[in-house]
């Protein structure tokens, strides 16, 4: 347990939650960007998301984690796995393809801890770098990553308000080292 929640491995039985974790911290950080919430919260739009959760769970290569409040109730995710960039190298480079926490529990630790298990799980696959992509506009994690030692590599994509999403780095030290 730490600071009131705790992490563990996400099942299949977890794609709605997933789903409305997702939903419910990019609508925070998209808004906050100056994205109109109604083009972030359309109905169809959580179904796909919640059909993409459920194919994120059945593979693999894929890590997904929890944090739990002492209630049980989800309040944050991590979502990790083989690099989606085809210049890097797989058996070098692990993404972070997404930590993602509610607004009511910034601030209590659950982003540095799904950190940390992003950290622990790409060491352990002997990667000797993370890789992630964010928006521009999302200050917020901007910063986050920046504190925990993630820097820009230059290379940057198309994302909405016309805000790229750029991509991070962070040196990593191999387990057993």
């Amino acid at each position: 347990m730490d600071q009131g929640f705790r992490l563990r491995e996400a099942t299949t039985e977890d794609a709605d939650v997933l789903a409305d974790v997702h939903t419910r911290a990019r609508t925070a950080y998209y808004t906050a960007g100056g994205l109109p919430e109604d083009q972030l919260t359309d109905p169809s739009a959580w179904g796909q998301r919640r059909d993409a959760w459920a194919r994120v769970l059945a593979a693999p290569t894929r890590a997904t984690v929890v944090a739990e409040d002492t209630d049980g109730t989800v309040v944050g995710l991590l979502s990790a796995g083989p690099p989606h960039h085809e210049d890097l190298d797989a058996s070098t480079a692990y993404e972070l393809y997404q930590i993602g926490v509610l607004p009511h529990v910034w601030g209590r630790g659950v982003g540095a801890a799904l950190h940390r298990a992003f950290i622990m799980r790409a060491a352990a696959a002997g990667s000797t770098e993370g890789v992630l992509e964010c928006w521009a506009s999302n200050a917020r994690a901007q910063s986050f990553y920046l504190r925990n030692g993630w820097r820009p590599d230059g290379t940057r994509r198309p994302g909405p308000l016309d805000h790229d999403y750029v991509r991070l780095r962070l040196k990593l030290v191999p387990h057993g080292t």
